[in-house]
């Protein structure tokens, strides 16, 4: 018999061998000796991008392009050979023997280089959790390369783009030719510093500007505030000591979150929109014709919401009257009457002649300003500083505009003012210098136009109370919405009985009623002592029957005859058991979920844009199946699209759920729901009310000792025994988190309904830590000082129709 030999090491390191090919394309690093061929691809190490060769649709020629891992129908993120696609299936993607990454055609031409000139060779290319392709010395592991130093289409979290005022090097990011060829575009996208304190960022069109955003302070823009209250100071525009000023965007983390740059030229923010299974938009650059740079021409101002769009300044008129008439407001305007003050020696006699300044309200200021930042703010005035700002226009003979902004400081303009907008709300105010004769000329139209107002106001005010008083007693025509009378409702509810009295708010009782056919409903009757009129009923009537979501009660009719008002809704059937065996843990997070899908349907999604002002444990119902709805939309508000806050001076809602700025200064935002969602969610974790709205010193709020266990690193004891089990802990820690997210001092702090939702889901990991609750003693000390400009209807929350609590 001859030698045995042992094949079992051979046999093994086949076998390994084996494996490491059939699993190659889950690896996260390409070398020489692991390149990507036309099937393959690699994951980053969290698996949340993927690299790979991929066809548009539409489009026969391959690509090297990086895309989000999790849906294989997200757009691309990244090209590398947008320029000189692949004809056929036989490239292939490695590191060549000087260093670079390439990739190389069948016949192994080079079609698309890294080209680092200093590269070393043996290096390697890994694709990180953050979409970015490094490019390492296998040494040393320096990166020499990376991709988001050369971005396509798109700005994904961590990448920045630059512009160097020394050298002119840029790093811009451009559309796409077409949707199937992502080759440069048209359009593309960089930063234009002028002055040290003053930075732009443009869109381009073939080289000349398309669109412009500025100027930009250090993490906000003056121009669009909407973008700072979504992303909460998350953008960071920095300067280093050569001379590049860097943009970045820091977005929540792990999300499907990114800025794209349409081959129309257009930036859209967009977000994965999970329950819809598509694309959300955020915001988005080009709303209007008006944010089309230099639209109405020099000196023109433009107003998507008037008619004509475009105007002249005033005291100034258009430059060509005809073109001006036909629509072709390129031209521009000029000024009627030339400046005075500079033309003349300053003297007694003539100093009550000097220039004045026109204010403007709200508007996008031009482009080419000089910024003047030496006053220093003067202590914190405003006022003072705007003073200085007047004061140095007006001794400037160039000087034709000035604005202020706090954070920004003096701008001002010695050029053609170019690209100014209108706008109904937010940006600044800017001061256009004319003439003496065309302050008369303002002063004269003023007088007309206030006493037209008035008497226009008077006579408004009598035909609203008219048709008031005729609404009052006739029937509500709603749309598509049935109309009962009293004696239906009285009939099914047997006459208002008190067995079948449901419960009672602040609107009024609720009974139970049942149709002929058996079918169960609600009667929401109000009541006479309540507090709330004609004004709420109308209010919910008008919102609730335009709504439809499973997360929101069905409001199925009304009632109004004479002095009688009532709404009918779908029944929500109040049969629970004891509360230990029907809420445990994973039934008040569905719950809490339920709350927050309706939220963000009246806030993102509804064909009104909804707050509900007053979202409490009393105001959310639950079906048969435990699902909650939110209902009470009588102190609702309704926004337009381009709003984003507003003021009242009728604070309504309940103490305890109100946020610090809504209560005491009447402004509210969608940061008014965030707030009370947040409170919501420690009720029903904890199983505790919130008694922070009774007048007692020695109680302590759910908020308050909230806070303090956590401080205390004891935010456990906050849990409700009946649902706390060790598995669980995690999940509810975490829900606790969130909640004490929501309901921050600061309404900048506090995350939006979309980024709540995805933190519960665990799709955001890292949550940032929470600052201080705004506790609701401090609100009733403020809420002692007497006051004659605000009234406030709130409620103690005592009667609810059913309790979601733990």
């Amino acid at each position: 018999m001859g030698p045995v030999r042992n094949t079992s090491m051979p046999v093994l390191v086949l076998l390994l061998c084996c494996l490491c090919l059939d699993s190659g394309s889950a690896l996260d690093t390409i070398t020489s000796f692991q390149p990507i061929r036309d099937s393959d691809y690699i994951i980053s190490n969290g698996s949340a991008f993927k690299l790979g060769f991929f066809s548009p649709v539409n489009s026969t020629n391959c690509y090297l392009e990086i895309w989000y891992n999790k849906k294989s129908v997200l757009p691309t993120q990244w090209v590398a050979n947008k320029e000189k696609p692949l004809k056929d299936s036989s490239g292939f993607l490695t590191t060549s023997e000087d260093g670079n990454l390439v990739i190389l055609d069948g016949q192994k031409e080079i079609l698309w280089s890294s080209n680092v000139t200093n590269s070393v060779a043996n290096s390697s290319a890994q694709l990180l959790d953050s979409g970015n392709l490094v490019l390492r010395e296998s040494t040393t592991g320096k990166i020499v390369w990376e991709s988001i130093q050369h971005p396509s289409d798109t700005l994904l979290q961590g990448m920045k783009f630059s512009t160097n005022v020394r050298t002119g090097e840029k790093v811009q990011f451009s559309s796409w030719k077409s949707p199937s060829d992502p080759s440069i575009g048209s359009f593309s996208s960089d930063l234009q510093p002028q002055t040290q304190s003053l930075v732009q960022i443009f869109i381009w069109k073939d080289g000349s500007p398309f669109w412009h955003i500025g100027p930009w302070s250090s993490r906000s823009s003056i121009e669009k505030p909407e973008m700072n209250s979504i992303y909460h100071d998350k953008f960071c525009l920095t300067e280093d000591e050569d001379g590049t000023y860097y943009f970045s965007c820091s977005y929540v983390s792990n999300s499907l979150f990114h800025y794209v740059m349409t081959t129309e030229g257009d930036i859209a923010a967009r977000y994965w929109y999970y329950e819809k299974d598509d694309w959300g938009i955020l915001w988005n650059a080009v709303k209007s014709e008006c944010d089309v740079y230099g639209m109405c021409g020099a000196f023109g101002s433009c107003n998507s919401q008037s008619s004509p769009i475009c105007s002249c300044l005033p005291g100034f008129e258009p430059k060509n009257t005809k073109e001006w008439n036909r629509g072709n407001w390129t031209s521009g305007c000029v000024r009627r009457t030339p400046l005075s003050q500079c033309a003349v020696v300053n003297s007694s006699i003539e100093a009550v002649k000097m220039d004045g300044f026109l204010k403007l309200k709200r508007m996008k200021v031009p482009d080419f300003a000089d910024s003047s930042p030496a006053h220093e703010n003067f202590g914190g005035s405003s006022t003072k500083s705007e003073d200085y700002c007047r004061q140095q226009c007006l001794e400037n003979c160039s000087c034709i505009a000035y604005a202020y902004d706090s954070g920004t400081g003096c701008m001002s303009w010695t050029r053609s003012l170019i690209d100014i907008q209108k706008f109904s709300s937010g940006r600044v105010d800017l001061y256009i210098r004319v003439t003496y004769s065309e302050l008369d000329k303002v002063g004269d139209v003023k007088k007309v136009v206030t006493i037209s107002v008035i008497i226009g106001a008077i006579f408004i005010s009598i035909c609203t109370f008219l048709l008031w008083r005729w609404m009052a007693k006739q029937k509500v025509k709603v749309q598509e919405l049935p109309l009962f009378n009293v004696e239906k409702l009285a009939k099914v509810t047997n006459n208002f009985h008190l067995s079948n009295k449901l419960g009672q708010g602040g609107f009024g009782p609720v009974y139970r009623g049942t149709w002929s056919d058996g079918q169960e409903v609600a009667v929401k009757r109000l009541s006479k002592a309540s507090g709330q009129g004609l004004q709420e009923f109308m209010n919910e009537v008008v919102v609730i029957s335009k709504l439809q979501h499973r997360n929101l009660v069905r409001l199925l009719g009304c009632c109004v005859e004479g002095e009688e008002k009532m709404l009918v809704y779908e029944y929500m059937p109040n049969k629970n058991p004891h509360k230990e065996k029907l809420l445990d843990w994973r039934k008040r997070f569905n719950i809490i979920e339920g709350i927050g899908r309706g939220l963000l349907y009246l806030h993102l999604d509804s064909r009104l844009r909804i707050i509900h002002r007053n979202l409490k444990a009393g105001n959310i119902l639950l079906d048969k199946e435990l699902n909650p709805k939110i209902s009470n939309f009588g102190m609702a508000k309704i926004f337009r699209s381009n709003e984003d806050q507003a003021n009242t001076s009728r604070v309504v809602g309940t103490y305890g759920y109100m946020s610090l700025e809504y209560a005491m200064e009447g402004r509210f935002l969608e940061k008014l729901d965030v707030f009370s969602f947040g409170v919501l969610l420690l009720g029903i974790l904890s199983g505790r009310r919130n008694s922070s709205f009774y007048h007692d010193e020695k109680s302590m709020s759910l908020l308050e000792f909230a806070w303090k266990l956590w401080n205390a690193s004891n935010i456990v004891a906050l849990i409700d025994p009946i649902i706390y089990e060790p598995c669980f802990e995690m999940e509810i820690l975490r829900c606790i988190h969130v909640g004490l997210l929501c309901v921050q001092e600061f309404a900048k702090d506090r995350p939006i309904v979309f980024v709540v939702i995805s933190m519960l889901k665990s799709e955001i990991v890292d949550l940032p830590h929470p600052k201080q609750p705004a506790f609701i003693e401090r609100q009733i000390a403020l809420d002692t000082k007497p006051s004659q400009h605000r009234q406030r209807k709130c409620s103690d929350n005592n009667f609810t129709i059913t309790m979601v609590q733990g």
